[in-house]
């Protein structure tokens, strides 16, 4: 039974939204209880001249603070966190909005710094998010624009600059038109505020970059809505502002994937990031997987940032589902053995060696559910599960290679994923199939030297001389595989 001195909750007061995550540890990870975020626009309300809130500003956050504080009542006050960030640090009359929100809460409201802000997003990220562990983290707020470098769980460099999308959008988009000439200003005037600090940045250097706002998690369901690769870069973003530009107002702007709730700040966030790229020289940039309120959370609980989030997000997966650990250890080795021997051929980097192997450990999580069907099941829960360390895009491929591993092979559905190629994701599957076939035995001494040769689409197996013949079952597995993959011309032969 779930008590509420389990959960803890944290609150984010943006400049363009308010959020609310509420959560319970499991196996050393958080597992998501509720989550609600409500538009209010606080920047919006802020008048530039007096930085005086507006009386509506105030009264739609209480609004919305009164929709969360039904959620807090049977949460401990001391497994409550509530930050509020840029505009309320420069609000004159932030004292009379705060006085009136901790009475509606309950609970004491925190104004926190910028570099304190960028500190919580990076441990957010470092938390949650896979990939080198040296990392550049990028937030574009509503009011504010937060640049990370770090290494783990340690920041090396922490930036807070006064420009947001809310801002941006007030300053350089306030005509409501979609000009070449409103970038331009917009992205002129975020480049003159990164000048002081990128060189610093860019001497931290980074391997990784993510993207921890509204803006970048727009730009994700954009470009999964439009078949793209996950990975934002400069060419699509000056795609994407051209498209704007094209549809020349605000209130006219349609992109296929982009809501309507973020398409009023969408161009002065894109404005914003265009600068980043430019100025920093960012080459990609991938969705992190929390941010402020994750690392709020995780700041509560004490939790150790380990170093492959994804290895912990499985382990807990695999306690979760009742996996058999030994055996999907066994098909991680034996996978990892075929791709070794064919990687260079068939152009298989450490990305997709990763992949495979969050493809072994999870691959028998369809039989918790039941044994017919259990690629489907496989699949279905690996989409709905919410994986920390993994994008959306990788939790889609893992889903399309668990539901085409063993039986007739769905070449579409491998080719409606985009993280990686298709034609890897295809060699992915492969290995995948054979190495599962090979460990159906579930004993390590029954397992052969196998040598694989890859030759473009063709992949040529040879076993020891009698095995197939000492081992029938597998024999006629090893018969079918070979059909099922020629079905879909993928010429596979046994020897």
């Amino acid at each position: 039974m779930l008590s509420s001195s389990s959960l803890y909750a944290a609150i984010d007061l943006g400049s363009n939204s308010f959020h609310m995550l509420v959560v319970r540890e499991v196996s050393g990870t958080i597992q998501t209880v509720a989550r609600i975020k409500r538009k209010v626009r606080l920047a919006a309300g802020l008048d530039h001249s007096t930085y005086q809130l507006s009386d509506d500003a105030m009264n739609r956050g209480w609004q919305c603070l009164r929709l969360f504080s039904e959620q807090l009542q049977d949460i401990p006050p001391q497994q409550i966190r509530v930050v509020a960030t840029a505009t309320l640090r420069i609000a004159a009359n932030a004292g009379a909005f705060l006085e009136k929100a901790q009475q509606i809460l309950g609970c004491a409201v925190n104004v926190i710094s910028g570099e304190e802000e960028a500190r919580l997003i990076y441990h957010g990220v470092a938390h949650t998010t896979g990939g080198s562990d040296k990392r550049l983290v990028v937030d574009i707020g509503g009011g504010s624009t937060e640049l990370v470098t770090g290494s783990g769980s340690l920041t090396t460099s922490l930036f807070s600059l006064s420009m947001g999308c809310v801002t941006w959008l007030e300053r350089y988009f306030s005509d409501r038109r979609l000009g070449q000439n409103n970038f331009e200003q917009a992205e002129q005037a975020a480049r003159a505020m990164l000048r002081p600090v990128a060189d610093i940045l860019r001497q931290q250097g980074w391997e990784t970059c993510v993207g921890a706002s509204g803006t970048v998690q727009a730009l994700q369901e954009i470009m999964v809505a439009q078949g793209m690769d996950e990975r934002i870069t400069l060419s699509k973003l000056q795609q994407l502002k051209q498209r704007a530009i094209q549809c020349d107002k605000l209130e006219e702007l349609e992109i296929e994937g982009l809501t309507l709730e973020r398409a009023l700040v969408f161009p002065s966030g894109l404005s914003i990031l265009i600068a980043i790229f430019e100025e920093l020289q960012i080459d990609g940039m991938t969705l992190a997987g929390g941010a402020l309120r994750e690392g709020l959370v995780y700041g509560m609980l004490h939790l150790p940032v380990d170093r492959d989030v994804r290895l912990r997000t499985l382990s807990s997966v695999q306690r979760r589902f009742n996996i058999d650990v030994t055996q999907a250890e066994r098909v991680r080795q034996l996978a990892l053995s075929f791709m070794q021997q064919v990687s260079e051929r068939w152009k298989l980097d450490e990305r997709c060696r990763l992949l495979l192997e969050s493809a072994c450990l999870a691959h028998e999580i369809g039989l918790s559910v039941d044994f017919r069907q259990a690629p489907q099941h496989a699949a279905y829960l690996i989409r709905h599960l919410d994986l920390p360390g993994f994008t959306p895009a990788q939790k889609n491929l893992l889903a399309t290679l668990l539901q085409n591993q063993s039986g007739n092979i769905d070449l579409a559905q491998l080719g409606q994923q985009n993280a990686i190629p298709l034609r890897l994701a295809e060699r992915l599957c492969r290995l995948l199939r054979l190495a599962i076939i090979f460990a159906s035995r579930r004993h390590d001494d029954t397992l052969p030297a196998v040598r694989l040769l890859a030759d473009d689409d063709a992949l040529h197996l040879t076993l020891p001389a009698g095995w197939l013949e000492a081992h029938p079952l597998r024999k006629e597995l090893l018969d079918q595989e070979s059909h099922y993959q020629s079905y879909v011309h993928w010429p596979l032969t046994i020897a």
